[in-house]
């Protein structure tokens, strides 16, 4: 039979309307129309891509169908419709996600790049021992001019060269700085930048400069020495003598701080809190490795220790780590008595905890005279 929709509001309670008896309910279907579609009857809402029939659809007569919505999803452009009309955009975009911000490796690997090519474009072939050519047209070397000159693979230092996630060697590195020219800062500062240990560090040098033997000595009465990272005692002054034993009389692999502190039996008489400042020691020693675990003096004396104490080993077994500080300990001297001195460290070379002066500072009152004492007993 046909039926009549009957003349009622469009205006409805929402998601339903009211139909004659009889009257079914149908799903919804979504009529999809272009940019000019218009309202096609009372209720109904149009977009700008799309006329969408709203939950307020016209009611009908005995057996109409009442339609409902079917949600749209829009863009940014999207705009409302109407009452009960859902938001249609005229297209979907997709937006692709912020790139992460570089991380440290990274950034390492762009500046290592950088590097590169910059001392490369500074060297001529002649540098080098190569021919220049009639046509070269690089500002220096050509990257496989450098790879041949390392006896690495061109592929290999292209990648170097463009900052790629890629593990190069110690070897490889030692190599291309050889080809390039690099002098000790260079070279550092190339294996810093990839993340390697150099194998043969520039950093200690042979020969101690008169300025800092001249300020050493000018410390006294106070006791001071002249250390390298390793606690190798390279000089001392008067005083350090006379309070701590003369090192000039052990051999050189014993004139170190940590191998005496460790194995003298006078430093052991001497140093009051001898147990704290050990502990102290090997914790401060394991935190220096760390930059210089793949160097062989670090490895030499470290086995040294391992194989002579078995207090060492235990201690070493904890992994504890320490810093650099100032700080009072005490020590008993036969001829003077009781000393509390403040060690305090001056460095002496651009690169952190290599060459340092140290100075056994006066604590108090009484060891200043007592130091002035000794001085006169000398």
């Amino acid at each position: 039979m046909t039926t009549t929709a009957e003349p009622v509001s469009t205006v409805a309670e929402p998601r339903a309307a009211t139909a004659g008896p009889g009257a079914t309910t149908a799903r919804p279907r979504t009529a999809v129309a272009g940019p000019e579609a218009t309202a096609a009857g009372p209720g109904a809402a149009a977009g700008p891509r799309a006329a969408v029939a709203g939950p307020e659809a016209a009611a009908a007569g005995p057996g109409a169908a009442t339609a409902r919505p079917r949600t749209a999803v829009a863009g940014p452009e999207a705009t409302a419709a109407g009452p009960g009309a859902a938001t249609a955009g005229p297209r979907a975009f997709a937006y692709a996600p912020a790139q992460p911000p570089a991380t440290d490796a990274v950034t390492r690997r762009q500046e290592l790049a950088a590097f590169l090519r910059s001392r490369r474009e500074r060297i001529t072939p002649e540098q080098v021992g190569l021919v220049r050519g009639a046509r070269r047209r690089t500002p220096g070397l050509r990257r496989e001019e450098v790879a041949q000159l390392s006896a690495v693979g061109v592929t290999w230092y292209t990648w170097l060269e463009q900052g790629r996630a890629i593990r190069v060697s110690a070897q490889v590195l030692d190599a291309v700085a050889r080809a390039l020219l690099m002098d000790a800062t260079e070279r550092g500062h190339l294996f810093v930048l990839a993340g390697v240990v150099d194998p043969r560090p520039e950093y200690d040098c042979p020969v101690l400069s008169p300025t800092a033997l001249r300020l050493m000595h000018t410390i006294a009465p106070y006791p001071a020495t002249l250390q390298n990272a390793r606690y190798d005692v390279l000089a001392h002054n008067r005083p350090f003598a006379q309070v701590f034993g003369e090192l000039t009389e052990l051999p050189p692999r014993e004139r170190n701080c940590l191998w005496l502190l460790t194995t003298s039996e006078r430093w052991r008489e001497t140093f009051l809190d001898r147990d704290e400042m050990l502990r102290d020691l090997i914790a401060k020693y394991r935190t220096g490795m760390a930059e210089h675990v793949a160097e062989p003096a670090w490895k030499e004396r470290l086995d040294g220790l391992l194989q002579v104490s078995a207090e060492f080993r235990q201690l070493w077994r904890r992994h504890e780590l320490a810093t650099m500080s100032p700080h009072v300990k005490r020590y008993r001297h036969p001829q003077v008595g009781l000393l509390r001195l403040e060690h305090r460290n001056l460095w002496l070379a651009p690169q952190p905890q290599t060459h340092r002066l140290v100075a056994y500072v006066p604590a108090d009152e009484t060891t200043e005279r007592r130091l002035g004492l000794l001085a006169e007993l000398a």
